[in-house]
């Protein structure tokens, strides 16, 4: 099985951007850049782990840029961009993945589809790797030092290049490491890393990635990378009861009595969680996707119909600002259990427990929950998405 590494490049300082911090720790909404870039390949299959390069001295802002994504400890970059992506590559070389995907950390909307793609091009025989961009569409003018025209650049053939990048893992750690007694000046001129693969020989090939995919690097990109857009939805779902010892409740077993009846693992709670963020995004509900007539996931554990979910929206750009579940059940007490229960969710959607609100609630004695015969469950997803 081909197994690939992000490593994700964050020890630039950004003079451009401005502001008191590099451009990586800026906030993008209520999370770093660099968490909103982790958190993309966290949701791209493809991609076994990431690993960070950030600089000396920033380890206090990436420990708390990174909270709750149980990521290996950074690696320190060094000088230049060339020097940080090295270190990274002699830091994964215990590891020997079969390729690394090399990402700048300032761009947090790749799209995990695209990743994806990316890996599977660089994975044909015949190609050491393969990078991501987009055909250049706008006229070329090449201009001298006082501002005068004096070329226009014909445009067929050309692309502009973005990360990630990804490369066989040893081809591009022997490039690296034979550009790294360059001479400075030539050194600079390798700008990319797909530049020092080229250098080495090796074939590369483009696949086309998407617009959305910009590098954050002056402050009016964090602005842009700001417009969006609120969307709510909501998520119902219900449960009887069935003989047992046990129920499944926002992924935390619960000790009763009975246990909840269905094809999956009954998770009611996640089962209206993953239909609320569905909605978000025009995506169906539960059963479109996981249908019951589908023996593959009979006693499925539903954390990974939630995980479906947020990975659809992650790949739309987007990312959840909050989640809010409601019990409605006579039996058993959900409070005991109401931490864990936020812990789960903020696991499995991969955001912070704070984001998360359980609460639960009796129709005192009425209906078939009153009567004890299941548990039902509402949640309501709300989430921000790149305006259209």
């Amino acid at each position: 099985m081909t197994r690939c590494i992000a490593l994700i490049v964050a020890a630039g300082r950004g003079t451009r951007f401005g502001g008191p911090l590099p451009k990586q720790y800026a906030l993008l909404g209520a999370r770093t850049v660099l968490y909103h870039t982790l958190l993309a390949f966290k949701a791209a299959p493809q991609i076994a782990g990431s690993r960070v390069v950030i600089a000396s001295g920033d380890e206090l802002l990436y420990e708390a840029a990174t909270a709750g994504l149980n990521l290996p400890p950074p690696v320190t970059g060094g000088a230049s961009r060339q020097q940080s992506v090295l270190n990274g590559l002699e830091a994964l070389v215990a590891e020997a993945p079969d390729f690394v995907a090399i990402h700048d950390a300032a761009r947090p909307f790749v799209r995990p589809a695209d990743v994806g793609a990316c890996l599977g091009e660089a994975a044909k025989p015949g190609t050491d790797g393969a990078i991501l961009g987009v055909p250049v569409t706008d006229t070329l003018k090449r201009v001298d030092k006082t501002g005068a025209i004096f070329e226009t650049v014909p445009r067929l053939h050309l692309w502009r290049a973005q990360t990630p990048q990804i490369f066989r893992f040893g081809a591009l750690l022997a490039a690296h490491r034979a550009v790294a007694s360059l001479a400075e000046r030539e050194a600079t001129a390798l700008t990319d890393d797909a530049a020092v693969a080229e250098r080495a020989g090796l074939r590369l090939v483009m696949v086309a990635g998407s617009e959305d995919n910009f590098k954050i690097t002056r402050s009016e990109d964090l602005q842009r990378a700001t417009r969006m857009e609120t969307r709510t939805a909501s998520g119902f779902d219900v449960h009887g009861f069935a003989p047992g010892d046990s129920v499944m409740l926002g992924g935390v077993t619960i000790p009763h009595a009975q246990a909840l009846a269905g094809h999956s693992d009954a998770d009611v709670a996640l089962h209206a969680l993953t239909d609320a963020v569905l909605g978000t995004i025009g995506a169906g509900d539960i059963g479109k996707h996981f249908p019951p007539s589908d023996p593959q996931w009979r006693g499925a554990s539903s954390d990974r119909f939630l995980r479906h979910a947020v990975d659809l929206l992650t790949a739309r750009g987007g990312r959840i600002v909050h989640l809010d579940l409601t019990l409605i059940c006579e039996a058993p007490r959900v409070g005991p259990h109401r931490d864990a229960m936020v812990a789960s969710i903020a696991r499995i959607t991969g955001i912070a427990p704070d984001r998360v609100s359980v609460k639960a609630t009796t129709t005192e004695g009425l209906g078939f929950t009153g009567r004890r015969e299941g548990i039902a469950a509402q949640a309501i997803a709300t989430v921000e998405l790149p305006r259209s």
